[in-house]
């Protein structure tokens, strides 16, 4: 379920449907169809981290792992994920740009086992956002741009009530986007009440403020 509808004649919206206008879109066929009652609450974004191989930017490896077209021979580390099929709805890279896989009323494959807010499978009803980084080191200017105007232009459409990063939703499992990532200044550039970020960042938000 959106929030709203999309913009009544007359007035602008980011949003063709589930399609993000300012993104590139380059489909996925990793994806499917959100289950009831998950469809209608889709309150979640989850921040992710990918770079591929790890820690080289730059290129067109992450866009074509998530439309299945990836040279596994290309690279070594391709190896350990080779036939891997997996899918966010956005990506972020490191000057800023967004592309955009899924539409946001569908289910991308990002966040595997998982849970959080006391619900489990948070493909079901989560936002997948990747940005262009290595897990533990830093994230552009530029990225943190794009992403404050991504998850405001979200928020006018999905019921949003969370964000949080993949190691919160699956502790343990995950480590992206890591200590490098500052919740902090997400949290003050959108201006969202800290509940909804992760209590484990509350302390870093509070002391920024």
């Amino acid at each position: 379920m959106t929030r709203s509808a999309d913009a009544a004649p007359g007035r602008s919206t980011p949003w063709d449907g589930g399609w993000h206008r300012a993104a590139t879109r380059l489909e996925s066929p990793n994806h499917g169809v959100r289950p009831a009652p998950a469809s209608s609450s889709i309150d979640l974004i989850v921040v992710h981290s990918i770079s591929l191989p790890p820690g080289t930017y730059g290129g067109n490896a992450v866009q074509q792992l998530f439309t299945n077209s990836l040279d596994w021979d290309a690279h070594p580390y391709y190896q350990s994920i080779r036939g891997l099929a997996v899918s966010s709805h956005f990506f972020i890279d490191r000057t800023g740009a967004l592309w955009q896989f899924v539409d946001c009323d569908l289910r991308a494959w990002h966040a595997g086992q998982s849970a959080y807010r006391g619900r489990s499978q948070c493909n079901d009803d989560s936002i997948g956002i990747e940005l262009e980084g290595l897990e533990g080191l830093t994230f552009e200017p530029a990225q943190y741009q794009t992403l404050t105007t991504l998850c405001q232009d979200i928020e006018q459409r999905y019921p949003i009530e969370h964000i949080a990063g993949h190691e919160h939703i699956a502790p343990g499992r995950k480590q992206d986007p890591g200590s490098g990532f500052d919740w902090a200044q997400v949290q003050k550039a959108l201006n969202w009440p800290v509940q909804r970020f992760p209590a484990a960042t509350w302390p870093d938000i509070q002391a920024a403020r």
